[in-house]
């Protein structure tokens, strides 16, 4: 488990904010449970569990700059 600051990937990034609303409005129409919150525990507990204890004990670049402000 990584504790600390994340290494930045510019390629994850654009993937991340290029990803289409024509595609997410498709896979909500075929997936059942798709976006919902909550979702991730039902389908992969063990995870689910991994992301959020990661999600608390890591910070971005996004993060740092935040505590500047």
């Amino acid at each position: 488990m990584k504790i600390g600051i994340r290494k930045p990937s510019p390629r994850k990034s654009i993937s991340a904010r290029t990803t289409g609303r024509a595609k997410r409005a498709i896979k909500r129409k075929v997936i059942p449970g798709y976006g919902r919150k909550g979702m991730g525990w039902l389908r992969d507990p063990k995870r689910a569990a991994y992301n959020a204890v990661y999600r608390r004990t890591t910070v971005g670049l996004g993060d740092v700059f935040k505590m500047f402000k």
